[in-house]
């Protein structure tokens, strides 16, 4: 059972990029959910809550996002900061074994692995989130970061779990597949 102390959302449209308007806004949508860490402070071999919890956070946010986007989602990307009470595993089991196949599949599909990152961090801490098509790892349009954070989370006993999807790649993006020569 993941205990959520706080969910934020965000909706992030992007117009322009050097004063060049771009065929159409790009929306990315993010979700911060600070959740308890059941394991905080002590070492434990089982992680399979926090697994579980993943799957369940995915579950739970991914309807939210899609319904944030204008068009349909190209590109996603994961992550935790593990408050300092946790160790980096924690955020790892959160991310990696389940949380990928709830939010495929409320996407339809995805054959690229999830971008993603975890690391340790005290409150308000900034998380520079990867950002990946979601069928093409190496679509280089899509190849992108945003830097996000929650004022107040992790508190020493949490987890920011962060959550992203985009209904486009970089604005204007002039290498790769899909550029202007």
């Amino acid at each position: 059972m993941v205990q959520i102390r706080k969910l934020a959302l965000l909706r992030e449209q992007a117009f322009s990029e050097m004063g060049a308007d771009c065929a159409r806004p790009v929306v990315r949508a993010v979700a911060l959910a600070a959740i308890a860490n059941p394991f905080a402070g002590r070492f434990v071999r089982d992680l399979s809550n926090l697994i579980d919890a993943g799957a369940a956070l995915a579950e739970r946010v991914a309807p939210d996002l899609l319904k944030m986007l204008d068009g349909p989602p190209v590109s996603y990307g994961k992550g935790a900061i593990v408050g300092t009470a946790g160790e980096l595993e924690h955020g790892h089991a959160l991310l990696h074994p389940k949380m990928g196949k709830p939010l495929r599949a409320a996407i339809g599909g995805g054959a690229a692995l999830i971008p993603s990152v975890v690391k340790i961090g005290p409150p308000g801490a900034p998380l520079d989130l990867p950002l990946g098509h979601k069928d093409d790892a190496w679509s280089r349009g899509h190849f992108d970061a945003m830097t996000v954070m929650l004022g107040d989370a992790p508190r020493a006993q949490e987890i920011l779990v962060v959550i992203a999807l985009a209904d486009g790649g970089r604005l204007l993006h002039r290498i790769g597949e899909g550029a202007p020569h």
